[in-house]
């Protein structure tokens, strides 16, 4: 029987042929997810994949960097810019 640590769902089980022939089953944690575009869920570039890696290498740097495609935030600023003038005008 495997250890109780080890029968979780977020292991994934790989099997390993070792140098004497034998297959054996060894337990990977699960690859994580890429970060995606929450205004439309595309891909992000540019931020790893890693869930232990310190926040400064997990987004780039700039507003909503991590979070919002660079399409999406462009199209963010632009409305913004646009409510500003429109209430000063």
């Amino acid at each position: 029987m495997v250890r109780p640590s080890l029968r979780s769902r977020s292991f994934r089980k790989l099997k390993t042929r070792l140098p004497g022939g034998e297959m054996v089953v060894r337990f990977r944690k699960k690859r994580d997810s890429p970060a995606r575009c929450s205004g439309c869920r595309a891909e992000l570039s540019g931020v790893p994949r890693e869930t232990d890696a310190p926040k400064t290498k997990k987004r780039p740097e700039r507003p909503f960097g991590g979070i919002l495609c660079p399409s999406c935030s462009r199209n963010l600023f632009r409305e913004r810019a646009r409510a500003i003038s429109a209430g000063s005008g």
